[in-house]
């Protein structure tokens, strides 16, 4: 038996005398032997069937090509610094989800490329990762979670109850032209409201966002909501006499009004089949800014006019008037939205679209299920932390550990190893030095990790009275602490 002294050190000036443990024993650490020869398991295919077994390992060419060590273009490395800021932001994802009462749901990054396919023209589907696998089915990375959301709705069927509130953190994939924000892989935030007609649930989804955006730091003056509806297409049909199965091409050509010139807007209106008449009309509509102005076009007594005042009338009850305005052009650029749709956007306008949603009724059909009212948003991780950047929001996340435990000497490091065992059972986390380092070392790696409470095992040498440890505060001036030994 013999006596442990722990020195344990607090970013205080006072007095801290040794903790003493008495171990029976102290078992040195495993050693384990490298293995000559390794083995794997493969799989053979007899008949249709599969079966395992263990085979040796490939002989492999032992001249080895410099591979490049960067992702792939439009992918990214995630290390510790950028971890700590994705887990800050999805944290608060999370967070504000659970405020609203929603339930966390989650689906395959790999799914039936049939899912993603709807209609002709759509960019999505000229975007798709998608290839046949060895069981030739044709599968595809998921570009979005708003369908994956669906199929999943259809299987539970009626063993849920409505309406559901369900929200998803999920890592998507396009094929896209990559600009500020705009990535080929990036994780997005949906929150989906399903069996639910009233715009309540609209007005509920742009409230979740603005408590996300308040969370950060992020206000009125930096970012607003343009809001309309889709109703306002489906009415300007009604009344020009455009046929009805253009309307999602239209849709789509029309998301493009900020993106390309009126003039190619005008060219691809005009291959749909449109008289340049009802071009020019309609143009006049997505050029407008104001629920009045759009009322004296289209008349009051459609429901697109109606859903939009009841929206900007909530708006005010949930608090964010400020946050919204009508703006026709926006349609999104998908084809299964059905009325109101909104867009996030910096008002600087340096950045591309931050967020953006709606109200999708019909989807559910497209894949054979009923159709139930729905509706949604998907919110990206690039360009908001773009829009931090911008507003020099980022917060300084560094690496924080509670303890940090060294063995002086090296007879003890199964000793600090239980010490470090003991201090992680009650919750602690510690930073483990496993290996002998002198004192400058362990306190230069305690400042860099943060570590509040650095933990010292030494020997308990009883022909000396007091030692006076002297180190670098962590978060301030030179202080001394003195233990008694």
């Amino acid at each position: 038996m013999r006596a442990i002294h722990i020195v344990t050190t607090r970013l205080s000036s006072s007095f801290i005398r040794p903790v003493l443990l008495d171990f029976v024993s102290c078992s040195p650490l495993r050693q384990f032997s490298t293995p000559r020869r390794f083995i794997c398991a493969a799989s053979k295919v007899n008949g249709g069937s599969r079966s395992g077994s263990i085979v040796a390992p490939l002989v492999v060419n032992e001249e080895f090509q410099n591979i490049d060590v960067n992702p792939p273009k439009g992918t990214r490395d995630f290390p510790p610094e950028d971890m700590r800021l994705r887990n800050w932001l999805f944290n608060h994802f999370k967070e504000v989800s659970r405020l609203f009462g929603y339930e966390e749901v989650d689906f395959p990054v790999l799914e039936t490329e049939a899912l993603f396919i709807r209609k002709a023209g759509e960019e999505i589907r000229d975007q798709l990762y998608c290839f046949e696998d060895r069981g030739n089915r044709r599968v595809a990375l998921r570009p979005e979670l708003t369908p994956s959301l669906a199929r999943l709705v259809i299987q539970k069927g009626k063993s849920v109850s409505l309406p559901l509130k369900w929200f998803a953190v999920g890592q998507c994939w396009r094929y896209e032209r990559m600009t500020r924000g705009r990535r080929r892989e990036h994780y997005q935030w949906n929150m989906d409201i399903i069996g639910m007609p009233e715009v309540t649930a609209e007005a509920e989804l742009i409230s979740s966002i603005v408590t996300f955006f308040k969370r950060i730091g992020i206000t009125a003056s930096d970012v607003g909501f343009k809001v309309s509806s889709r109703k306002v297409l489906q009415e300007f049909f009604k009344k020009y006499g455009v046929p009805e199965d253009l309307f999602g091409r239209v849709c789509i050509i029309i998301d493009k009004i900020e993106k390309i010139p009126i003039d190619e807007i005008k060219k691809e209106l005009g291959f749909t089949g449109i008289s340049d008449d009802a071009i020019e009309q309609l143009l006049q509509v997505f050029s407008v800014k104001s629920l009045d102005d759009l009322e004296d076009i289209l008349g009051g007594a459609g429901e697109a006019i109606a859903d939009l005042k009841q929206l900007f009338s909530l708006a005010e009850k949930f608090g964010y008037s400020e946050w919204i305005q009508f703006d026709a052009s926006v349609v999104r650029g998908l084809a299964y939205y059905t009325g109101i749709v909104f867009e996030g956007f910096d008002r600087e306008g340096k950045l591309r679209a931050i967020c953006g949603g709606g109200r999708y009724d019909r989807l559910l059909s497209t894949y054979g299920g009923d159709d139930i009212p729905a509706c949604g948003f998907g919110f990206g991780d690039a360009v908001i932390v773009e829009l931090l950047k911008e507003k020099d929001l980022l917060p300084e996340l560094g690496q924080e550990v509670e303890n940090i435990v060294c063995a002086l000497d090296k007879d003890l490091q199964g000793a600090a190893t239980t010490i470090a065992t003991a201090l992680k059972d009650k919750g602690q986390t510690v930073d483990l030095v496993l290996e002998s380092k002198p004192l400058k070392w362990v306190f230069k790696r305690a400042a860099r990790v943060n570590a509040r409470r650095p933990v010292l095992v030494g020997k308990l040498v009883r022909s000396v009275s007091r030692f006076c440890l002297q180190v670098s505060n962590f978060k301030s001036n030179l202080m001394t602490w003195s233990c008694s030994i």
